[in-house]
């Protein structure tokens, strides 16, 4: 058992990283000592404010758990979440990428918390995007935190102007009033080249993949982006892309897209709603008239399909206190605390049936309505090595720079199913 260690409610104490000290032992009297639960949690994904919240609530309910919460930095954290699942001391909670899940079970060190998943925690209703990049194997191990995707943020000024008065819902009424955006010294869109996560929803809207795994051969994992369906995918975003002077050889990061829309000359971005923020610093103008929507699906029947970006809640193998770590977990991802941080960060719950947590905000809103068809990056845990030197960027700068889409994909395909080969270096 772990010695008592009370956290202060104030935001420094709240962020201490003091070692633990193992041992056990009964307070005077005979009573036992209470148990001591250490989160990682990485910077920014909550509040100081949420933070105390949520820990002064939660010891009040528990009565014998004190919550240790110790901040992280995204910078580096894959290397020390590997190394602390090996150490003998740690955490007994952490807080990880939803695409960083499989890895980590890879190589051993993660609870398996299906049973928990399918009896306390309603996996049924947890958003795709966040589920299945943290199943691997049949088994649960990452529990669906928040999430974050991306939307269409436009200029409703230009829009108006256009003649266009409602945002469209379906691909085709997309790029036909993208095409009516694009003229008068206006770009009808901003879609930089190498936007391969924008990429990877209209692949799975057409039902293709990036990779999957092959039949028969669990792990054994190809590259998908030559296929018919992910083809279609690629040209959709061909179409769309040439309505706008995103340049072919860069992401959407260089030069930052906040900036290029902030000029006031662009009509249309897809980015995550807080982007909003960025554009509206840089041009203050713009306040107030910036809207958004979800990406667009092929028929107005349901939105696009997305990445989901976010977190998963995860037990490390070699904790002392299970009970506590799934109790501190069945907390954070319940009802009332994915509320309460959906409604602090402007995030999307964990459930679909909580979206309505967020329903005030529009841009957010746009982000859960998408988030119902969220998908992540094959559950691959080599997937960190494609990302690393990224074949797929390559691919759509020189499909958009004129080269056979076929022959490309073809060439970027085997790149990824070498990299994703489990016995190679």
């Amino acid at each position: 058992m772990k010695p008592h260690r009370r956290v202060a409610l104030s935001v420094s104490l709240a962020l201490a990283a003091t070692a633990l000290l193992p041992g056990c032992g009964v307070l005077p009297g005979g009573e036992e000592e209470k148990r001591t639960v250490t989160v990682w949690l990485m910077r920014g994904s909550a509040s100081a404010e949420f933070i105390k919240r949520f820990t002064t609530d939660f010891e009040k309910r528990s009565g014998d758990i004190d919550l240790e919460i110790r901040l992280q930095e995204w910078t580096g954290i894959g290397d020390k979440v590997k190394a602390v699942l090996k150490a003998d001391d740690g955490p007994d909670v952490i807080e990880v990428g939803n695409t960083q899940v499989a890895q980590y079970v890879d190589e051993g060190g993660l609870y398996d918390l299906t049973l928990e998943s399918a009896r306390d925690l309603g996996m049924k209703d947890w958003l795709p995007g966040l589920a299945e990049p943290g199943r691997y194997n049949g088994g649960q191990y990452g529990i669906p935190w928040y999430a974050a995707n991306r939307v269409v943020i436009y200029n409703k000024d230009l829009f108006a102007q256009a003649g266009i008065e409602q945002p469209p819902k379906t691909r085709a009424q997309w790029i036909a009033d993208t095409e009516r955006l694009n003229s008068g010294g206006n770009q009808g869109i901003y879609l930089a080249g190498q936007d391969w996560y924008t990429l990877a929803g209209f692949i799975w809207d057409e039902g293709g993949e990036l990779a999957t795994e092959a039949k028969g051969s669990r792990g054994v994992w190809e590259g998908s982006l030559h296929t018919p369906a992910a083809l279609r995918g690629m040209e959709f975003y061909r179409q769309l892309q040439e309505l706008g002077e995103g340049p072919p050889d860069a992401d959407e990061e260089h030069p930052p897209q906040a900036g290029v829309f902030a000029e006031g000359d662009v009509a249309q971005i897809v980015a995550v709603p807080g982007t909003a923020r960025a554009i509206e610093e840089e041009n203050p103008e713009l306040k107030g008239k910036l809207g958004y929507f979800p990406i667009p699906g092929k028929t107005a029947a349901k939105p696009g399909a997305v990445f989901t970006g976010g977190s998963d809640l995860v037990v490390r193998g070699k904790t002392d206190d299970r009970p506590g770590a799934v109790a501190v977990i069945e907390a954070l991802a319940g009802k009332k605390w994915q509320k309460d941080l959906a409604r602090t960060m402007n995030y999307v719950p964990n459930k679909t049936s909580l979206a309505s947590a967020v329903s005030g905000e529009e841009g957010v809103a746009a982000m859960a309505a998408g988030a119902a068809r969220g998908r992540a990056t094959p559950a691959s845990p080599k997937w960190a090595e494609v990302e690393a030197d990224n074949p797929i960027k390559a691919y759509m700068s020189k499909v958009l720079g004129g080269s056979d889409p076929a022959t490309q994909a073809k060439a970027a395909s085997r790149r990824i199913t070498r990299a994703l080969d489990v016995s190679g270096p």
